[in-house]
């Protein structure tokens, strides 16, 4: 691990504790979830500005930390492809959830290939969590991912093909259920 990775999983840990923020469905350290995106990135050939991107992900939209901070600490590359990441389209008064999501989703589409490859790492860790443990929300959520990967096609093609697959088996399964009843 370089000297970058260590601290950026070191930064991410240290933001996401002093927020006290973990995940919902576990109650577990949020940071398990952007150092498992990071392995996942690390797994398909990242580089190090990407690895450390996604141990940092999330750290913008749910604690304390600025890209001002993020750029100053890891440098431009890094801090371009959290903003990349983060969500720009959270504020209620820009519409509705399916409104929002339409929006992200468009935007979403245009990033760099490299950011869609953190994006397709933390789509794949989420969708495990979510379609285990929340079945209601899940119906939501993999709606928006199906639509999401219909136009976030330029990421890591071994992600892309994994991201694909959980959801043509979720949905695959989810119809199954339907027409079993």
């Amino acid at each position: 691990m370089t000297d970058l990775i260590t601290r950026a999983a070191i930064y991410s840990r240290a933001a996401h504790q002093a927020v006290g923020q973990r995940r919902k469905y576990t109650d577990e350290p949020y940071h398990l979830h952007p150092a498992a995106v990071a392995t996942t990135v690390e797994s398909v050939g990242g580089t190090t500005a990407m690895i450390a991107a996604a141990y940092l992900h999330d750290v913008v939209e749910d604690t304390h930390v600025t890209f001002r901070a993020l750029a100053h600490e890891f440098g431009p590359a890094v801090a371009d492809y959290v903003y990349e990441l983060t969500d720009q389209f959270t504020d209620p008064a820009q519409g509705n959830r399916a409104h929002r999501k339409a929006m992200e989703r468009d935007r979403l589409a245009r990033i760099s290939p490299d950011a869609q490859t953190i994006k397709l790492a933390d789509l794949i860790d989420n969708t495990l969590s979510i379609v285990e443990r929340d079945p209601d929300f899940a119906r939501v959520y993999m709606a928006e991912k199906r639509e999401l990967l219909r136009v976030m096609r330029a990421g890591n093609e071994h992600l892309l093909r994994i991201a694909d697959a959980s959801i043509a088996t979720y949905f695959g399964r989810h119809d199954a259920e339907t027409t079993d009843a």
